[in-house]
């Protein structure tokens, strides 16, 4: 690579990861504004944990993003092993229909499942916002799956049949081991969307039911408080360490 290109590349990687390290740092300042080194300080991540409202949301997040990751890892893989299974000509299109759901915009899927749930004449709360976060999680686990059962070899599926394996056993002990790690990852990326989601959120949730990210949001808009950014530095390094591994969990080739 030529002194241009490395330039370049050095550049675009200070553009994208300067303002994460301006974050990181000012969550360990002891400068209340953060317009100067005033020493290090953990004291602001300790304060997260004596403000109820932060703790009550954390805990919501959490508990929606859990039920949430379960349910769509639950769908989306028998989802995905029907979609492998079938043979018929519509199976692209329900696999394109997928695909639509993960290239739509947030605020597309927010305001459809807003009207949605007015229409159902379904409260918004706990139940909307969970149903919302099973709806644009279900894909990612249903490609994320799919895309491991297509590098099978079907004569393991031939062979298990042969042998007089059902359907229901070819299923569950041929077919889901070997698509164990494909379906971990769903469930960490799903959790980790969960996790990160404000935009879908925003419109599905009500006021008696307030998740983290709201939450950082709301306070943001009255200026960014050194606690905000120790939340943003929480809330950063889980779901990159959930990455992490659903990566590591899906470089391991099919046997």
């Amino acid at each position: 690579m030529s002194r241009a290109g490395r330039a370049y590349v050095a550049v675009t990687y200070v553009f994208l990861y300067l303002p994460l390290l301006v974050l990181g740092i000012n969550s360990v300042n002891a400068s209340r504004f953060g317009t100067r080194w005033d020493g290090f300080t953990l004291s602001w991540y300790s304060r997260i944990a004596d403000s109820p409202q932060l703790v009550d949301a954390a805990l919501n997040s959490l508990g929606v993003a859990a039920a949430s990751a379960t349910l769509a890892t639950l769908l989306g893989t028998l989802g995905a092993m029907a979609l492998y299974r079938c043979r018929s000509r519509g199976r692209q299109a329900l696999h394109g229909l997928l695909l639509i759901v993960v290239m739509s915009p947030d605020i597309v899927l927010g305001i459809s499942l807003l009207v949605l749930f007015i229409v159902l004449h379904l409260t918004l709360g706990f139940v909307s916002l969970l149903l919302a976060h099973i709806t644009f999680c279900l894909p990612f686990v249903a490609v994320t799956v799919y895309s491991r059962l297509a590098g099978f070899d079907p004569r393991i599926l031939e062979a298990a049949r042969d042998l007089g394996a059902s359907e229901w056993r070819t299923a569950l002990e041929v077919v889901l081991p070997l698509a164990a790690p494909a379906v971990a990852a769903g469930w960490l990326l799903s959790l980790t969307l969960s996790l990160d989601d404000v935009i879908v959120s925003f419109f599905v949730t009500g006021p008696t039911f307030d998740i983290l990210p709201l939450r950082i949001y709301s306070m943001v808009r009255l200026g960014v408080k050194p606690e905000v950014n120790a939340l943003a530095v929480i809330l950063f390094v889980v779901p990159l360490t959930l990455v992490t591994l659903a990566h590591l969990l899906l470089k391991e080739e099919p046997r």
